[in-house]
């Protein structure tokens, strides 16, 4: 088991080296666009100095691997040293074709392939670029930020100086840029089953668990709980509280189910990062 996680790691980050090169070196670099985070800065250097990318991608993505080591372990930073070797010399040595001259399409699909370069590098247990190891780091030091907000706010000051040094117009097609990358993680990391908590409060709370668990074959966790007072007009009556996770595609078969037993069933939803363990996917229902 060990070695095929190793081998499907590998394969990940070598499918993500690639990706993340289609999208430097096949659109942005030509049009002289820029990603966020270290890739972004090495960029953004690389057009002001003519120092070459690949060189700049690795070193300064030094102090964020030293980072990682001490904080996340040795595995960690030796699988994302060697993608960021690795994205380096694909960038250096490898030829990809330059696909287009299209502005908007330059921007879009360069932060595509960059956006799923990094998120299968991520699903093979390694970065490709620092900026992530930081902003886990600053969020857990300074509470009050939270890694989005890191990130963001370092963003915006690379665009800042982009549109100072490359223009106005260049520094919007890279925010594009960036957009359409930190879609493309978001998918390759959650896709299309990112889940969704639901929490039922109704009177009909048994109909409501026999529902769910037998027709749609989800798990469900029950707490119980009292009324205050609702519509029912009823206070610290005792029921049922229902929880469920389901994936965004179910939820409207889920809530329609509901409220149909019980049109004034109380749903409340919320969006769930990630989940481990439990009844996740449906069972067979016959």
């Amino acid at each position: 088991m060990k070695a095929q996680a190793t081998i499907r790691d590998t394969i990940l980050i070598l499918l993500g080296i690639l990706s993340a090169g289609m999208g430097l070196k096949g659109f942005l670099l030509s049009s002289h666009f820029i990603d966020g985070g270290v890739t972004g800065i090495s960029m953004l250097i690389s057009d002001i100095t003519s120092l070459p990318i690949s060189i700049l991608i690795f070193i300064i993505n030094v102090p964020f691997l030293w980072l990682g080591y001490s904080k996340l372990g040795l595995r960690f930073a030796i699988k994302s040293t060697l993608a960021i070797a690795g994205l380096s010399l694909c960038i250096a040595f490898m030829h990809f074709p330059d696909v287009t001259h299209d502005k908007l399409l330059t921007a879009v699909f360069g932060g595509f392939f960059i956006g799923v370069g990094i998120g299968f590098a991520m699903r093979g247990g390694a970065v490709l670029d620092g900026t992530e190891i930081a902003a886990v780091l600053v969020s857990k030091k300074m509470q009050v930020v939270k890694v989005s907000d890191f990130i963001l706010i370092l963003n915006v000051a690379i665009f800042s100086v982009a549109a100072y040094f490359l223009g106005i117009e260049s520094a919007l097609y890279s925010i594009l840029t960036y957009l359409a990358a930190s879609k493309m993680i978001d998918f390759i990391l959650n896709g299309i089953e990112q889940y969704t908590g639901v929490t039922v409060v109704s009177i009909k709370s048994e109909e409501i668990r026999m529902a769910i668990t037998e027709t749609l074959g989800r798990g469900v966790t029950i707490y119980e709980g009292k009324s205050g007072y609702g519509k029912d007009g009823q206070i610290n009556d005792p029921r049922d509280i229902i929880f469920t996770v389901a994936t965004r595609l179910e939820i409207p078969s889920l809530k329609s189910t509901i409220l149909a037993i019980d049109p004034r069933a109380f749903i409340v939803q919320q969006s769930i990062d990630d989940t481990t363990g439990g009844l996740l996917k449906r069972k067979g229902i016959h």
